[in-house]
């Protein structure tokens, strides 16, 4: 009998009742059935196949892309006292293999892979041996070629079914158009189509787009008239650091965060924010996944986002703790413009698809029929410098490869060192009357740690150093040699980006590329950057509106509190009078510009003074603009 589903969640997560829906999903995993559920951002995903994970017999595998994501999910869940692993690029093959040992003979209840590990044939001959309870399948929109953050090695998961029959399958995703979502169980072979879906509605957050001719000082205004923990989003490296500067000097406390800053100070930035020693962090993309702070007010976009998809995630990283919020876009005419040019550098020419291929086989020293399955580190500052290549298209060309299943690629992830003791306990005390130098040592790790000889526990050799009164590099060199011994397995701590190789390195001209698909991917990346044109000029819908129409949600009423809300709040007219008069002036101005006089004359005398005030209304929104000679015109966005 499995243990019951509310005493897990209390005893584990200290909560007496689930979210909406959560339950709901819960049962439907435990009944056996195939399940897609559509949780928005903070909207309680992991619980609901990490609860039924303990409740069921055997390890839940859980598929997930993002190796942050998947150290941060097993800590949690460790300091909860649930037994969690992961395998991800990096770890040492003894690790890997210890991990495995465990799943298969000790107690790990959730295992955590990416989808590219799950294609190692090694990998599959171990998982025949191991019970799986059922699959969670993570970030679930990147199995769907109509997905934004599309990945083939997705498009494996289905084949492990092949192990197990009658495996049942879970699927999350926090965003997900109704294309994708019909996808999504297509391609994971759904027996059955069962779909929960949480509304997309965040009535707390309010959604604003301004033009703003210098957006530093609209970020300032914001920012001043705003309280609270705030996250601010930049393109580039180089504008985070210079914003956060900006910030300081007129008084707002700020850091700022990307991939390319040192990981230990990346974590101090990133938990002086979580304890609100400052109050913004001004960072890339790269900032938020897995972040769990409830009580951030405003999240503000600098720059443009290239999907809806990736806009209302990060956005909805504001007010997840249902306190009034705000997500801020600010952007320029230049923006649109880019926006339109980005497809072409996204989707490089096959030739410099290929070159970049050569460049980073000889920069990794990787021969002709080698390379398949392994991970190498990758720093690619020093690729960049060595060949002569600008970031952008070099990255450009790395997603391609990653796409067409020949690389993944793996942002800068810190792992820390990890040690195992390899022997039986009396093996080691053995080994500490034999060896007395090393017994302090031993000591140390044995004291700080816990479950060193069951699994890799992580380890700091300065801390160790200090707590033997030891210089750091010493420590090294001893674990170095007690690894030798055979004593313990040492893994060092890694800081670098990481690229796997899913296939032997083959000569670039035989790369096969499926150039239908590639054309389709390219006109999928345009109509989703089309999407994001419209939300951010369209000025005469409400935003939230916009956005839950383009997950396949219908909004009964305009949500009050956008931009164009509150601007319409203002007039004092009825839908239907509203929409009346827009359609009437947009009529009269289709083909030439009008005098504001003339524009009168369209209705009677006493409409006159409404119809002006929506005249007014689309001048202040941008919908009209003036003609050097004072005629009203349709604005065009270019």
């Amino acid at each position: 009998m499995n243990p019951d589903i509310k005493d897990i969640l209390l005893k584990y997560w200290g909560y007496s009742a689930f979210r909406p829906l959560q339950e709901d999903i819960i049962r439907s995993v435990l009944s056996g059935y195939d399940t897609l559920a559509l949780l928005p951002t903070g909207g309680g995903k992991s619980i609901c196949f990490q609860v039924p994970a303990l409740a069921m017999e055997g390890v839940c595998l859980v598929i997930s892309p993002l190796i942050a994501l998947m150290k941060d999910q097993v800590e949690q869940l460790r300091s909860r006292g649930v037994d969690a692993a992961a395998i991800y690029s990096g770890m040492s093959n003894s690790e890997t293999e210890l991990t495995l040992d465990n799943c298969q003979h000790g107690n790990t209840k959730l295992l955590y892979l990416s989808p590219e590990r799950l294609l190692s044939e090694t990998l599959r001959e171990r998982l025949a041996h191991i019970k799986v309870s059922f699959i969670a399948v993570d970030e679930a929109h990147c199995i769907s070629q109509w997905g934004y953050d599309f990945r083939p090695s997705y498009l494996r998961i289905a084949e492990i079914k092949s192990l197990y029959p009658n495996i049942v399958i879970a699927a999350f995703t926090a965003t997900a158009t109704p294309l994708t979502r019909d996808d999504i169980i297509k391609k994971l072979e759904f027996k059955q189509h069962n779909v929960f879906t949480g509304s997309f509605n965040r009535e707390n957050l309010s959604y604003l787009v301004y033009h703003a001719y210098d957006k530093n000082s609209r970020l300032t205004e914001i920012l001043k008239n705003s309280h609270g923990s705030a996250i601010v989003y930049a393109k580039s490296r180089k504008a985070t650091a210079d914003i956060s500067g900006y910030l300081n000097k007129i008084g707002i406390s700020a850091d700022y965060y990307h991939a390319g800053v040192a990981m230990a100070l990346r974590n101090k930035k990133q938990q002086d924010w979580i304890r609100n020693k400052i109050r913004v962090m001004v960072a890339t993309n790269a900032f938020g996944m897995g972040i769990d702070k409830p009580d951030v007010r405003v999240v503000v976009h600098m720059d443009t986002p290239d999907s809806l998809e990736a806009y209302y995630q990060e956005a909805g990283r504001a007010g997840r703790d249902g306190g009034n919020s705000f997500a801020v876009l600010l952007y320029q005419n230049q923006d649109i413009s880019e926006l339109r040019k980005r497809p072409e550098s996204s989707f490089p020419p096959v030739n410099e698809i290929r070159k970049l291929y050569t460049s980073v086989c000889n920069f990794l020293g990787i021969p002709i029929g080698a390379g398949n399955g392994i991970s190498y580190d990758f720093e690619l500052t020093r690729f960049l410098s060595k060949y002569e290549l600008k970031p952008l298209p070099t990255l450009a060309c790395l997603r391609v490869l990653e796409a067409e299943g020949l690389i993944e690629l793996t942002d800068s992830v810190f792992i820390p060192s990890r040690i195992h003791f390899v022997g039986r306990q009396e093996d080691l005390y053995r080994f500490r009357v034999e060896s007395p130098r090393f017994d302090p040592l031993i000591k140390v790790i044995l004291r700080s740690t816990e479950g060193a000889f069951e699994r890799f526990v992580n380890i700091s050799e300065p801390d160790l150093a200090r707590k033997t009164a030891t210089r750091t590099e010493d420590i090294v060199k001893a674990l170095v040699y007690l690894d030798n011994l055979g004593v313990i397995s040492y893994a060092p701590r890694k800081d670098t980006p990481q690229i796997t190789f899913l296939n032997e390195r083959i000569p670039s001209e035989h790369i096969e590329f499926d150039f239908a698909f590639y054309h389709k991917r390219k006109q999928l990346y345009e109509t989703r950057i089309e999407a994001v044109i419209n939300y951010i000029t369209r000025q005469h819908t409400c935003r939230n509106v916009m956005l839950l129409s383009y997950f396949g949600e219908e909004a009964e009423v305009r949500c009050g509190n956008c931009d164009y809300c509150r601007s319409r709040n203002k007039l004092d007219l009825n839908e239907m009078e509203f929409n009346k008069y827009i359609a009437c002036i947009r009529k009269a101005l289709s083909e030439n510009p009008v005098p504001i006089e003339g524009l009168a004359q369209l209705v009677k005398l006493t409409e006159q003074e409404k119809l002006l005030d929506i005249a007014r209304w689309m001048l202040d929104n941008r919908e009209l603009t003036l003609t050097t000679d004072g005629k009203l015109k349709l604005t065009s966005i270019e």
